[in-house]
């Protein structure tokens, strides 16, 4: 563990090395993405109408799939503002990245793109359940998974009083929460791909998923309690189901900063690579883990039937978290600020 505060801070003062990935690893798969992951690429469209496989029944009639086909190109799913989205129908695999406009944290924007990523995958597989078997959410932000709430946002609802606005803010947060945690409703196995740090409300957000691969270089932290306040979006529940409730406190109450082998060794983390090997990495769990998917989704399906979190647990603790916040004091709010500026410099 590192002091948070400082570790924190130095962080968003640095400027993140960017690490070098290939756009695709897996050689001879058919892959399809948004066409903004590399815009200078020879292959990368405006449209999809051409060059977005589909999955594939063999049963299937040729007007099911022009009807297919043309359903993909028009979806809102790879043309996402701040979420790139890329299908590889050989794996089986939906593959996301955060792509933050500003700072790279959870702005309503990209809180709006997310909700749409996994509303329109559900209705887009639903006619194909068992062509989807992963879906992966990752960040293309240098060094950063996410950082959090919109702390600027947060900081001017408080001192303008407006209860609504941040409860809103705190209920869409939670909404995802539940939606990744459940698995979106499909049978698939959800990853988490972290290349970078994950704090606050990134980390409630990424512990929610089925599996996390975690680059060595990546910290994880909740530090809400350096100004006054506690995460509130699902970090106590997830946590509490993790690693106790004991833990989970303690980790709220310290607000400390842990290595990728820490949570690992905590079980939060599933499998820790080395800087830049996080999407080979993955691509080779999946490899690995595909022929037997229906399995482990019984497994997680039977976790969550074990150990069951709602929405309205979620709810009920977000409106504890938005009445809590508009207590803080001025000092609190200065200390928000300094971090949400901090967060501005990484642009």
């Amino acid at each position: 563990m590192v002091n948070s505060l400082a570790f924190i801070l130095s962080a968003l003062h640095q400027t993140y090395n960017p690490v070098l990935l290939t756009e695709n690893g897996n050689s001879g798969a058919q892959m399809i993405d948004s066409g903004r992951f590399n815009p200078t690429h020879a292959d990368a469209r405006t449209s999809h109408e051409d060059d977005i496989p589909l999955p594939v029944d063999t049963g299937d009639l040729d007007a099911r799939e022009n009807r297919a086909s043309e359903e993909f190109s028009q979806s809102m799913l790879f043309d996402l503002g701040q979420i790139d989205v890329r299908w590889d129908v050989e794996a089986g695999t939906l593959w996301a990245f955060m792509t933050p406009h500003e700072r790279p944290n959870s702005n309503q924007g990209l809180i709006r793109d997310t909700m749409t990523w996994l509303s329109e995958s559900k209705r887009l597989f639903s006619a194909h359940p068992s062509a989807l078997k992963f879906m992966v959410l990752g960040s293309r932000f240098p060094g950063v998974f996410n950082l959090g709430g919109d702390l600027e946002m947060f900081a001017e609802c408080i001192q303008n009083r407006n209860r609504d606005a941040l409860l809103k803010y705190g209920i869409s947060c939670v909404e995802i929460v539940d939606r990744i945690w459940h698995s979106n409703d499909m049978d698939i196995i959800n990853i988490g791909l972290a290349q970078g740090d994950a704090l606050g409300g990134g980390l409630e957000a990424l512990m929610c998923f089925d599996v996390i691969i975690a680059e060595r270089q990546a910290r994880f932290g909740l530090p809400e309690v350096l100004f006054g306040l506690f995460p509130g979006m699902g970090a106590y529940s997830i946590l509490s189901r993790k690693v106790g409730p004991v833990l989970a406190r303690r980790m709220i109450m310290e607000g400390h900063v842990y290595t990728a082998e820490e949570m690992c060794d905590m079980g939060i983390v599933s499998q820790v690579v080395e800087a830049g090997e996080g999407e080979e990495a993955t691509r080779q769990w999946i490899a690995e883990h595909s022929a037997h998917h229906a399995g482990y989704v019984g497994i997680a399906r039977a976790g969550r039937r074990v150990n069951p979190m709602t929405l309205e647990e979620l709810t009920d603790i977000v409106t504890t978290w938005t009445d809590t916040a508009l207590m803080l004091s001025d000092r609190d709010l200065r200390m928000m600020r300094r971090l949400a500026s901090a967060q501005t410099r990484l642009r």
